[in-house]
């Protein structure tokens, strides 16, 4: 049941339209895929995935799933060639267009739908996805390995100390910042059980320090896109009215036409009173399907400072035996060698895509991580398979409805008429895991926490 508070706020908020958003309300959440082009294009998922899909007008790739089918036991999941995220939730990174080569940091990134999004529209560029919670940041890592995102650094810091580390560097902030969780009432019931004024206003809080740490990261010209999955004014509106006061190098800027259609626009009031308030957005359920979302969009006037980076690359060099056996491994399993710089993170061996340097502390993950050294040879990883499959030279090719699909994700051993050695493991194309081959059988290397049961 909906709290009474709550519904007298959103008829306030609502007027006329009050009566169409609860019923929209009791209507059962709507079910989002998105298709990740760094493993797939749209029209292959559209092929494999058949009917029961609906596009999504202001997100190219995404579509609402119209049946109750278990997505995440599909190879098409497992290979990273979709996404299950919610359409509201794809309506925010929709809201601009990226340049391929662009630096982006998203603060608040777990589980990290909206990083993966970033990811695929920055192929050339730089993408620092940073979660608070330690636990909640390896939910991140895990979901970029399956997606095969390469060109990412995942950290797990106060949004304080990253402002202390990088100063009018990016192109793009993204602050997708915790929430009262209004907009997820239809899937999240704890949303429900904890609604309170009190919670709003501790989550405003919180909301505008991570704007504040936020300003200074964004490059001068660049832009800062906040979001939020409430109604709540005081956490949105107002929050980026209060912003602006505090920060008048920034100024709202409007979205995508495709995405202004399907949303509504921000809400205007005494407390809401910043040029251009009604040029952010509000996305409701009884407008266009999907949860609750607000969405603003904010640029930084060109104030002439220059982007710096304030610490120093913590990564370090292969020692020579380290080098040699790395070395050896891509010479004898790679037909292209991949694009980066090796490096030492820690105990872990990475390949590094990216010019950024590596961050001091609380670092999760730093490129691709190649794998393990164990006696005197390269493991590779699943990361490693999963980014750069279609490099490798021993490729087993499995397409839908081949028996050898099934087996490979429950773990087992398959046939492939190969040479011997590690070998990746392709569904329709996309790298799905790996494996070492050996007298036409396949050993299975896919992680077994992963694996269908």
């Amino acid at each position: 049941m909906l709290p009474e508070g709550f519904l007298i706020r959103a008829k306030a908020l609502l007027g006329e339209d009050y009566d169409k958003f609860i019923e929209a309300l009791s209507l059962p959440a709507e079910r989002g895929i998105r298709v990740n082009r760094i493993k797939a294009e749209p029209s292959l998922c559209s092929l494999l995935l058949g009917d029961g899909i609906t596009p999504i007008p202001y997100c190219e790739g995404g579509f609402i799933l119209e049946d109750d089918r278990r997505l995440g036991i599909s190879p098409e999941h497992h290979a990273g060639m979709i996404y299950a995220q919610d359409p509201g939730a794809m309506a925010t990174l929709s809201a601009l267009d990226l340049p391929e080569d662009a630096w982006v940091c998203d603060l608040c990134a777990a589980p990290g739908g909206k990083s993966g999004q970033i990811a695929e529209k920055i192929p050339k560029g730089f993408l620092l996805s940073n979660e608070y919670v330690p636990k909640r940041a390896k939910i991140v890592v895990g979901n970029f390995e399956r997606l095969g995102v390469k060109n990412a650094v995942v950290t797990s810091l106060d949004t304080r100390e990253l402002s202390e580390m990088f100063s009018c560097v990016f192109d793009l902030v993204v602050a997708d910042a915790p929430c009262s969780g209004e907009g997820m009432f239809r899937k999240n019931e704890l949303a429900l059980t904890e609604w309170s004024l009190d919670n709003i206003l501790l989550c405003q809080r919180r909301q505008e320090y991570i704007l504040d740490n936020a300003a200074s990261m964004v490059r001068s010209g660049g832009r800062l896109l906040y979001s939020t999955c409430t109604y709540a004014p005081e956490e949105n509106e107002i929050v980026v009215t209060r912003f602006l006061e505090r920060h008048p190098e920034f100024s709202i800027i409007p979205v995508k036409q495709a995405l202004a259609r399907a949303t509504a626009d921000g809400i205007r009031s005494p407390e809401t009173d910043a040029m251009g308030i009604e040029l952010t957005r509000r996305f409701y359920p009884h407008i266009s399907r999907g949860e609750g979302q607000y969405i603003a969009l904010l640029e930084k006037r060109d104030t002439g400072e220059s982007p710096k980076i304030l610490y120093k690359d913590t990564s370090q060099p292969l020692s020579r035996t380290e080098r040699q056996i790395v070395d050896a491994f891509l010479l004898e399993c790679m037909d292209k060698l991949p694009d980066g710089r090796l490096a030492k993170v820690g105990e872990n061996i990475v390949l590094i895509p990216h010019g950024c340097p590596i961050p001091p502390k609380s670092v999760f993950m730093s490129g691709i991580l190649l794998g393990e050294i164990s006696g005197g040879r390269l493991k590779p990883s699943h990361h490693f398979f999963s980014a750069y499959g279609r490099l490798f030279k021993r490729r087993v090719r499995l397409t839908r409805g081949d028996a050898r699909v099934e087996k490979y994700l429950l773990g087992e051993e398959i046939d492939a008429d190969i040479p011997s050695g590690w070998c990746a493991v392709l569904y329709e194309g996309a790298p799905l895991g790996g494996g070492k081959a050996s007298g036409g059988r396949v050993k299975n290397h896919y992680p077994k926490g992963l694996r269908n049961r």
